[in-house]
């Protein structure tokens, strides 16, 4: 006869409430709902710029500039709404980053190789460049170190990813952070709305263009709607170029970061790792490797564009102006000149080199 009771050998498990299975379940609703808003804020935009496109004089624009187009004037007139804030996020960050991720079943191997040795050389000796420049300058001028880093980092890189990297190594006051972000984003849309409108004063070849805006324009975005504004050989080429430069970003937020632990500057600082690169060069390998049926690629590439518009709105969303006044007319000054010594170097390289 066993001498364990059967509470003893069985000890009883503890009881799960209904409601403390519920709370994920709840978390993931409530998380969805706050983020609702505002994805259909920049939906209903990219959805109105692709309506917009059938008006005469408009289908020369694509959807997406429309999009950028339609959010500077819905956020510096009416402003956006509060509660459409996490969803812009989102838009921006999320649904562009999948975009970009799609957009990889548009091109293959042999496109991202056609960027050559030449073409990387251009990308990275711009990249390195334009960063010492703005530095430079950012001292001439009198401009804080700290936003003049923020500044040199968005426009030779990636625009507000790439200011948003840099400052984990930085470390500048939210102020600075927000008016690098607006200044790079309203350069960027500079470039992207005049350079299509160069083509054919500079004569340039949809490779020649689309390497220009790869190498140079600010956003990810912002080359996507510009390159393929010349069509889509151009706009596949370009965005290979600028992802080619967001995959610099790691190293050289790395190498700001040891040189300014080394001033005695930010001892732990994280570098980031632009991980939808990764997805977007998985689709580009399945592509190549894998004939996928038209009847899946037309759907997607609407997908894709239609994410891209979304991802430009809520740009435009979040670009306010008035962000350029806070902080005087020497960092905008500064913002300008590395914007116009970016342009006119990477195209002095492409014109040389390629």
């Amino acid at each position: 006869m066993s001498l364990v009771s059967p509470d003893t050998e069985f000890p009883a498990q503890p009881a799960v409430s209904t409601a403390a299975l519920a709370r994920p379940a709840r978390g993931a609703l409530q998380s969805a709902l706050v983020v609702l808003p505002g994805l259909a804020l920049t939906a209903a935009i990219a959805a109105a710029a692709f309506g917009l496109r059938a008006l005469p004089g408009v289908s020369a624009l694509s959807p997406m500039i429309l999009s950028i187009v339609i959010g500077i004037v819905v956020h510096n007139v009416f402003r956006t709404p509060a509660a459409a804030k996490a969803g812009v996020a989102f838009s921006l960050r999320r649904i562009l980053r999948l975009a970009i991720i799609l957009l990889g079943m548009q091109l293959t191997a042999q496109q991202v190789i056609a960027v050559g040795g030449a073409g990387i050389a251009v990308i990275a000796a711009t990249l390195l460049a334009t960063f010492l420049f703005t530095t430079y300058m950012g001292r001439l001028l009198g401009v804080d170190r700290k936003l003049t880093q923020l500044i040199g980092a968005g426009t030779s890189i990636c625009g507000a990813s790439a200011v948003i990297a840099t400052n984990t190594v930085t470390d500048a006051p939210d102020e600075d952070v927000a008016y690098a972000v607006a200044c790079v984003t309203v350069f960027g849309s500079v470039a992207m709305f005049a350079y299509p409108l160069l083509i054919g004063v500079l004569h340039l070849d949809p490779h020649a263009f689309g390497l220009w805006a790869g190498a140079s324009i600010h956003e990810i975005a912002q080359v996507v709607a510009a390159a393929y504004q010349d069509g889509t050989q151009s706009g596949d080429f370009g965005t290979i170029a600028k992802l080619t430069r967001v995959m610099m970003l790691a190293p050289v937020v790395l190498a700001l970061g040891l040189l300014l632990r080394g001033r005695g500057g930010q001892a732990q600082a994280r570098v980031p790792m632009p991980w939808f690169v990764l997805g977007f060069i998985a689709l580009i390998i399945l592509n190549s490797l894998v004939a996928i049926p038209a009847a899946i690629k037309a759907p997607v590439g609407l997908v894709t564009s239609f994410g891209l518009s979304m991802a430009l709105a809520a740009m435009g969303l979040e670009t306010d102006i008035r962000k350029l006044r806070a902080k005087g007319l020497r960092p905008l000054l500064l913002g300008l000149l590395a914007f116009l010594f970016i342009s006119g170097f990477s195209l002095l390289l492409i014109r040389v080199f390629t």
